[in-house]
């Protein structure tokens, strides 16, 4: 039985997905079928829910059950509170993350817990990352570390995996947010992006672990929260596109033409915006000439063409880590983990009947 500080705190994850839902009082209680003043009581701790009101509170606010049971990690409870009713569309989004975030990393200290899985190690860069010249050093070292060189990145995931954080893609909407919380390094990254957008916020929450942030959307302590993500910019933009790579399609001395941008983009897999960037930077075109090619995207028949096949999204059908994967596997064939658990740890890149045949389990945690 939780104590009535316990039942405050639930109230308070009640009122903040109510608010980010976008839903009054009013309209919680009549889809519940209680009446206002009972998710008033509920929201201010001083009546307690029982189990099925909390799976129906889970259902219509449409978020994990165990996110309404648990605090989320201190480092995210820590973030500004939403004080009144009157919120932004960013800031619903951003508490969908949160959600997102919290709940992904508990499920994977439940395996973790279960002995079944074993998350990576977290990789530092032994340089200090301060500026945007230090923040492409890093994604070099990053590169150099998994053995890329100047070669285009196939998958993402992998790359922070081996690194040390845990992404996953998740249907909340906006971009994505990560977080270090003891020896765990998590990340999600929203499906609602296109390719290169998802892409793109991946190597975003990564440079966040390599920079050392706690949580992705705190602000440095020594400088403005703009001067922080433009080096954590500096770093996904090289992590994802080197400047050194240009030197394979542009001579030496020479500058680049509008084709030699669109066959880089399509063998980095970059937007064309982040191509023209590092064009800039790898000193292969000058400013004048890259605010003409930005208002030029490519199609994607140029893009096909440049390298003669589509280019292949990333992190679409592939939503969890191989190493977590391979986890919930093994976990629901040695029953400790039910179907239904094992399809929800999976975040939508399997369906039940993609599972192995075996016993079902009892127990679904």
């Amino acid at each position: 039985m939780k104590d009535p500080g316990e039942w405050l705190d639930v109230g308070e994850r009640v009122r903040e997905c109510r608010m980010a839902a976008d839903m009054s009082q009013e309209e919680l209680a009549s889809a519940l079928k209680l009446d206002r003043t009972m998710i008033a009581k509920i929201e201010r701790g001083v009546r307690r829910v029982d189990a099925l009101e909390l799976a129906k509170l889970s259902a219509v606010l449409q978020v994990p059950l165990g996110y309404l049971l648990k605090p989320p990690p201190s480092v995210v409870s820590r973030r500004a509170e939403l004080v009144d009713d009157t919120v932004t569309d960013a800031t619903r989004q951003s508490h969908r993350l949160e959600v997102a975030l919290s709940t992904w990393l508990t499920d994977i200290r439940q395996l973790v817990e279960m002995r079944a899985f074993n998350p990576p190690e977290i990789e530092r860069c032994p340089e200090d990352v301060r500026d945007a010249s230090s923040a492409r050093r890093a994604a070099v070292w990053a590169r150099d570390r998994l053995g890329h060189g100047v070669e285009p990145i196939d998958s993402l995931m992998s790359v922070c995996e081996r690194l040390g954080q845990m992404v996953a893609v998740v249907e909340a909407p906006g971009d994505g947010a990560s977080l270090i919380d003891d020896d765990l390094a998590v990340a999600v990254v929203s499906r609602h992006g296109d390719p290169g957008r998802r892409r793109a916020t991946a190597a975003h929450e990564l440079g966040h672990l390599i920079v050392g942030d706690e949580y992705s959307t705190d602000i440095g302590i020594h400088v403005s929260r703009d001067e922080r993500e433009s080096v954590i910019d500096a770093f996904a933009a090289e992590l994802l596109l080197p400047v050194a790579a240009f030197s394979s399609v542009v001579r030496s001395g020479e500058r680049a033409k509008r084709e030699d941008l669109v066959v880089v983009a399509a063998r980095f897999r970059t937007s064309w915006s982040l191509t023209v960037r590092q064009a800039v930077a790898a000193e292969v075109i000058d400013r004048s000439a890259a605010n003409e090619l930005r208002r030029r995207n490519p199609t994607r028949g140029e893009l096909m063409e440049a390298v003669g096949w589509a280019p292949q999204p990333d992190l679409e059908m592939v939503r969890v880590p191989p190493s977590f994967a391979h986890a919930v596997m093994e976990s629901y064939k040695r029953s400790l983990i039910t179907e239904s658990r094992a399809v929800e740890l999976m975040r939508g890149q399997i369906v039940a009947t993609d599972l192995p045949v075996c016993d079902d389990a009892d127990l679904d945690l």
